[in-house]
């Protein structure tokens, strides 16, 4: 019989609520066995049989435990992480890695000194809308792109008291919240840029945070437009691709998150996909013939990450998102600061 990773969640707020217990619930290879919550026992209301501490350190002594999942506030990923690492535990950490790419940098060299593996819970490279992307841009639809713009946008006019994305303080503000998807996927995509220009704006008149950003990656003929607002009521193209040969416009955003709110467990026929009316449209030339019409958006599928978990702790797989991708993310967002303040295009 497999083993079952005896697995802990650090955190019940949006992030471990949402996007990890429900798959460490319906996961066969994962027994979650243990939810940190300083305040309250809203875990054990879902999931009965999970026992609720008040304590990361008693994650720590945990001896049965092989894996713990970090989902809380970004200022705590790191200390978290070193701590949960050299006490011999596998780690998964949301979204951004860290706030620093020392910190991520150190993390790495953390874990191979403990000969342990580090996650970082990239889910967005899951959604189906951009799973769709890839194929288009792996199978060359648009001939040689020139032009790639991402939006993750929204209408949240009014910052919240209780929201620590918020608050002014590391890590805070949307392009680390957002943009870490946005890059990650560009990254994923076309690898590292040779230079990065941004505008990172504060646009609510009480915000102490970034909350609007366009962030360009350049390569050799492409250049990466990644854009996010909190004032976009009207929501425009989520991906619009351009290359020689065709262009691909896709509205709308990958359904599993409002699944997981509305308490909708993986694992059902429907799972992940999306309605047919904001599939992707495609007008391109192949093989000498015209084309012009919508592609159906292959489904998205976050359990696909902890299906890699269980492979690489137990099978020696390869990782689907290498912590040394996570921590070029990190880089780019630091070098978009440094572009914003100084006001030019950064060389990398």
């Amino acid at each position: 019989m497999e083993k079952i990773i005896q697995t802990a969640i650090v955190g019940f707020g949006l992030s471990g609520r949402v996007f990890h217990a429900p798959f460490l619930h319906m996961h066969t290879g994962f027994n979650l066995k243990k939810v940190v919550e300083r305040h309250s026992d809203h875990s054990r209301e879902i999931y009965p049989y999970v026992e609720v501490v008040r304590n990361h350190l008693d994650l720590l002594k945990d001896k049965e435990l092989d894996l713990v999942v970090i989902a809380t506030p970004n200022i705590y990923h790191f200390d978290l992480a070193r701590e949960f690492l050299e006490a011999g535990k596998h780690v998964v950490v949301e979204k951004p890695f860290t706030t620093t790419s020392d910190e991520a940098d150190e993390l790495i060299h953390i874990a191979e000194r403990a000969k342990r593996k580090i996650f970082v819970y990239q889910n967005r490279r899951w959604d189906g809308d951009f799973k769709t992307v890839e194929q288009v841009v792996y199978h060359g639809y648009l001939g040689e792109l020139l032009s790639y713009e991402a939006h993750f946008d929204r209408f949240a006019p009014g910052t919240r008291r209780s929201a620590w994305r918020d608050q002014p303080l590391p890590g805070g503000g949307v392009l680390y919240d957002l943009g870490s998807h946005l890059i990650d996927q560009a990254l994923v995509l076309f690898g590292m840029p040779h230079a990065v220009f941004a505008d990172i704006r504060k646009q609510r008149a009480e915000g102490g945070v970034d909350d609007c950003f366009d962030v360009r990656l350049y390569y050799d003929r492409l250049t990466v437009t990644l854009k996010a607002s909190v004032f976009v009521k009207e929501p425009g193209p989520r991906y619009i691709l351009h290359g020689t040969k065709g262009s691909f416009i896709k509205y709308g955003i990958d359904p599993q998150e409002e699944m997981l709110k509305m308490g909708e467990m993986p694992g059902e026929e429907e799972w992940g996909k999306e309605d047919p009316g904001n599939w992707g449209l495609l007008h391109t030339e192949m093989n000498g013939l015209q084309y012009h019409g919508n592609i159906e958006t292959e489904p998205g599928n976050y359990m696909g990450f902890y299906d890699n978990v269980r492979d690489v702790l137990l099978h020696g797989a390869e990782m689907a998102v290498h912590p040394g991708e996570a921590r070029n993310v990190i880089r780019i967002i630091e070098l978009a600061f440094e572009s914003q303040k100084e006001g030019r295009k950064v060389e990398i």
